[in-house]
C-alpha cells in the first residue's frame, strides 16, 4: 500500500481540503472555505492525511478571531473505503501528528447529526473518528444536544408561575449564584475559548450585548425560581443559559413554561428560530424542551485531552 504522508495544508490549498467528500453532509456546519474567510479556520492549524496524492484524512483546528483560549478541533474527517478499521488508524496518525505541531492534544468537538445511533451509516463515520481519537489520547468527556424552535403554537401556561424581566445586572449575578447547576447553557464552548468565561457562573461577561432587562425571572408568588438569558445579539437568537432554584419547580412544569415564556421574548422581537444546548444525561430538561416544541438537530460528543 501506498505511504501516508501527513502533512499541514498550505496556503491556497483550500481546494484540496474540500476535494474530499463530506460524509456527513446533513450537518449543518460552517464551511472551510467561509472559515478561512472568518479567519477561524488556518493552514497551519490544518493538517491532511494523503495517499497516493489522495485526501484520506482531514482535520481542521478553530480559533476564532481574538480568543484566549486554545483551538479546538472543529471538522474531523476520514475515508472509510478500505475499512473503518484503517481509517481509524489513518486518524490517529493525523491526530498524533498534528498534535505534536500544536504543541500537544486540544478538545474535539464531534459534531454529529440528531439521533446519528439510531443511523447505521452515521453512526459507522463518527465511530471511526471517535476510535481515532482515543487512539490518539483523547478522553470522551460527554455529549451535548442541540435543539431548534422554529415557530408553533407554545404550550398555555398553567397559571402557577408568573414571569418578569430582571431588574438588574445585580439582581441577575445573585440568581445565578443561587443556580446550582444551569440546565440549559448554549454556547458556553465558544465562550470559554473564545474570552476565557464560564458561562454557568458568569454569563453577563458573555453576553454583553444583552440588556438585563432582557432577562427573565420566573416567580412562584413572590419568590424566584427560575432564570433565562434569551438573547438575540449573539450569532442567532438562543437561550443562552436557563437555570433553576427550586428543584420542586424542575420536577413540575416551571421548567417548560420557562422555557416557552423565553422563546416568547424573542418570537416577540422577531426571531423565526430559538437554539438552545442541553447535555445528553439530562433526560427530563430534554423532555420539556421536545414539549415546548423544540427538536433535536445536532449533537456533540466532547473528547479532550487525557
Amino acid at each position: 500500500m501506498t505511504d501516508l504522508v501527513v502533512r499541514p495544508l498550505v496556503a491556497g490549498e483550500e481546494e484540496l481540503f474540500d476535494s474530499m467528500p463530506d460524509p456527513l453532509p446533513q450537518l449543518r456546519q460552517i464551511s472551510y472555505a467561509d472559515g478561512i474567510a472568518g479567519g477561524g479556520y488556518r493552514p497551519e492549524h490544518t493538517w491532511i492525511a494523503l495517499r497516493a496524492g489522495r485526501v484520506v484524512g482531514r482535520a481542521a483546528w478553530l480559533l476564532l478571531p481574538g480568543s484566549v483560549g486554545e483551538p479546538w478541533l472543529e471538522r474531523f474527517d476520514l475515508d472509510l473505503a478500505p475499512a473503518t478499521e484503517t481509517a481509524s488508524a489513518v486518524g490517529a496518525a493525523l491526530l498524533r501528528t498534528a498534535h505534536d505541531a500544536l504543541g500537544g492534544p486540544k478538545v474535539y468537538h464531534a459534531a454529529l447529526p440528531a439521533y446519528w445511533r439510531r443511523q447505521p451509516e452515521v453512526r459507522s463515520v463518527a465511530e471511526a473518528a471517535m476510535a481515532a481519537a482515543r487512539l490518539a489520547g483523547l478522553v470522551e468527556r460527554g455529549e451535548r444536544l442541540r435543539f431548534s424552535w422554529a415557530g408553533g403554537p407554545l404550550p398555555a401556561p398553567s397559571g402557577r408561575f408568573s414571569f418578569r424581566p430582571a431588574e438588574d445586572a445585580a439582581e441577575i449575578k445573585a440568581l445565578v449564584a443561587r443556580v446550582g447547576e444551569p440546565v440549559v447553557l448554549t454556547g458556553a464552548e465558544t465562550a470559554r475559548a473564545v474570552a476565557g468565561v464560564d458561562l454557568a457562573r458568569d454569563p453577563l461577561a458573555w453576553l454583553t450585548g444583552t440588556p438585563p432587562g432582557n432577562w427573565r425571572v420566573a416567580l412562584d408568588g413572590d419568590e424566584p425560581v427560575g432564570l433565562a438569558g434569551p438573547t438575540a445579539d449573539a450569532c442567532f437568537p438562543m437561550i443562552a443559559y436557563l437555570g433553576l432554584l427550586d428543584e420542586s419547580v424542575r420536577a413540575g412544569t416551571g421548567l417548560g413554561e420557562l422555557l416557552a415564556d423565553s422563546v416568547a421574548a424573542l418570537a416577540a422581537d422577531g426571531a423565526y428560530e430559538v437554539v438552545a444546548d442541553v447535555a445528553a444525561h439530562r433526560v427530563a430538561v430534554v423532555a420539556e424542551l421536545e414539549r415546548t416544541g423544540f427538536r433535536r438537530i445536532r449533537s456533540r460528543v466532547v473528547f479532550a485531552p487525557a
